[in-house]
């Protein structure tokens, strides 16, 4: 697998022309990537934002793969493994393409790592409605006209503005995919109380450490980041948290039975240590589990 630092190459392995800024590149309208049967996987420097509806062919990065039936804004982060095959879009398209070395000094440089989307799976590209198409294509070509612009002091500072934008607007389309997919969202949110309970009953059985994030995204077959911000769309709570009241609740029932002392329940409950368990359950509930178990004997 190829390692890309220069966007040049990347644009070169694709078949299209230079970019005109070493740091920062806007394609628009390629409609064959990766002709044949050939395939390129790589990883990069960059962050690399595309618009597509393929008309054939493949691409996936993260641990799925995205075929050719929607059109949707996918967005990539450096180091990210990336892999495209005989990519044919069936309509126009862009990719922008941010070298890290870009953001150095510009309001983006922490603001682009608090977007969640960049760590979501190819099948969890943010699907665009017509007016939300409309309002992305704008602002891709307000940035375009900057980009062929002649070179100035601020040609980079008006470039990050509209990036900035942009990724304002895709977080806000994102939270309405989440409400619009409703059910989808609360099929998850019920999946993912069920794994919870499934673990809990597995762990009196089993010597098994405490369920991860990581470990719930996987079995519900989508990526941590996006759980997490589905949950925390349709419940408020991300999925940390909410593992963490799932564990204090069955901590409360267990301590209220009496049947097993404190370090008894921290065990069954999967944590490593009794002081661990204590201080989390302080925390969330704003007693100990000691004051907790003499509040029910008073």
């Amino acid at each position: 697998m190829e390692h890309f630092t220069k966007i040049s190459d990347l644009h070169n392995a694709f078949g299209i022309k230079p970019p005109e800024n070493p740091l920062f590149s806007l394609v628009y309208g390629e409609k064959e990537m990766c002709k044949g049967d050939n395939k390129l996987e790589f990883s990069s420097g960059f962050y690399i934002i595309g618009f597509k509806k393929l008309k054939s062919g493949s691409m996936s990065y993260g641990k799925t793969k995205y075929d050719h039936d929607l059109g949707s804004l996918s967005f990539i982060k450096p180091n990210q493994k990336v892999a495209f095959q005989n990519v044919m879009l069936e309509e126009k398209g862009f990719l922008i393409i941010i070298h890290e070395d870009f953001l150095p000094g510009t309001s983006l440089y922490h603001e682009i790592k608090k977007y969640g989307y960049f760590d979501y799976e190819v099948n969890e590209a943010l699907h665009l409605s017509p007016a939300e198409e409309e309002i992305i294509w704008n602002l891709y070509f307000n940035m375009e006209k900057e980009y062929h612009n002649n070179t100035d002091e601020l040609s980079k500072s008006i470039i990050i503005s509209h990036l900035d934008l942009f990724l304002k607007y895709a977080q806000r389309f994102y939270r309405r995919q989440f409400i619009n997919r409703k059910p989808l969202t609360g099929s998850t949110v019920t999946k993912f109380h069920t794994l919870l309970n499934e673990n809990f009953e597995e762990r009196k059985t089993k010597e098994i450490r405490l369920p991860t994030v990581s470990q719930m995204a996987e079995k519900l077959n989508i990526s941590s980041r996006y759980l997490t911000d589905l949950l925390k769309e349709e419940t408020g709570k991300t999925a940390l948290e909410l593992i963490h009241l799932f564990l204090i609740g069955e901590a409360k029932n267990l301590l209220t039975e009496g049947e097993l002392n404190i370090a008894e329940i921290s065990h069954l409950l999967g944590f490593e240590n009794t002081t661990y368990f204590s201080r989390l359950f302080k925390k969330e509930v704003g007693i100990s589990p000691n004051q907790f178990k003499g509040n029910l004997l008073n």
